[in-house]
């Protein structure tokens, strides 16, 4: 139940060793799954290319603010696999200017890039994926709980990731039916490439530590394994969630 042999799957939004997505990755291998995983852009693919190699899986590169590069991914990805299990959506993005100043001094142009990069792109994905998984499977993202409060120097992501965790939703209804399965998995703060744009950041690592009931930093290992866990047949009742993987920082006011 809780092996993924057999099962095939796209992972988007590796930037080096220590990704969310990598984690998921190199994870899911393990549990037998063959994967194929992208990088943003080829100067990304320089840093990427030699892990992947190490592992002998397979990378490409997709932008997804580049008009059609989702549809070339995805055709690229099903002739190679054949269809898809499961879909993980690693990305989160906003322009600096605007994530790290007040979100009523946002701009129009990087609220809605941020919106395309890190939430409407995991639509498109979905859209593009789902009739590529004719036995079903999981579509993944990645939230946090600046979605539901208001975390300091969070800023501008806070609300394009309540738009995602709703998006999830909204995706699980729709797709119900295919036997498709959609949750947003919600990570306390770990340092990531993508983290390291958000101002404050060490900061928010300490508080985080210091609130969790566990008394530490969740570790990359633990937000693959719940990811390969969602994606396993184990959790084939469930769909629709944002499920936490922070130490409890949730749980305490």
């Amino acid at each position: 139940m809780l092996s993924l042999s057999g099962k095939k799957g796209l992972i988007l939004g590796v930037a080096n060793d220590q990704s969310i997505a990598w984690g998921c990755a190199l994870m899911a291998k393990q549990m037998g799954a063959e994967v194929i995983v992208t990088c943003q852009n080829e100067k990304a693919k320089g840093y990427v290319e030699p892990v992947t190699n190490a592992e002998n899986i397979q990378l490409e590169v997709c932008n997804v603010e580049d008009p059609g590069a989702l549809e070339v991914l995805v055709n690229s990805t099903v002739n190679k696999l054949g269809h898809f299990d499961f879909v993980i959506h690693s990305i989160a993005w906003a322009p600096l200017e605007d994530l790290h100043g007040r979100v009523i001094d946002s701009s129009s142009i990087g609220f809605s890039r941020a919106m395309e990069v890190s939430c409407h792109s995991f639509a498109t994905l979905a859209k593009l994926c789902a009739p590529h998984m004719p036995s079903g499977g999981t579509l993944l993202t990645m939230s946090y709980l600046g979605a539901d409060e208001a975390v300091p120097h969070y800023g501008l992501m806070g609300p394009v990731k309540a738009a995602l965790e709703s998006l999830v939703r909204y995706m699980a209804v729709e797709l119900g039916d295919k036997k498709i399965r959609v949750h947003a998995v919600s990570p306390g703060p770990i340092l990531t490439r993508a983290a390291s744009g958000i101002d404050h950041f060490d900061e928010l690592l300490r508080t985080a530590a210091k609130k969790s009931p566990l008394g530490r930093p969740v570790r990359l290992e633990e937000i693959a394994s719940l990811s390969t866990f969602l994606c396993s047949d184990g959790a084939s009742g469930m769909t629709g969630q944002t499920i936490y993987v922070d130490g409890g920082c949730h749980a305490v006011a």
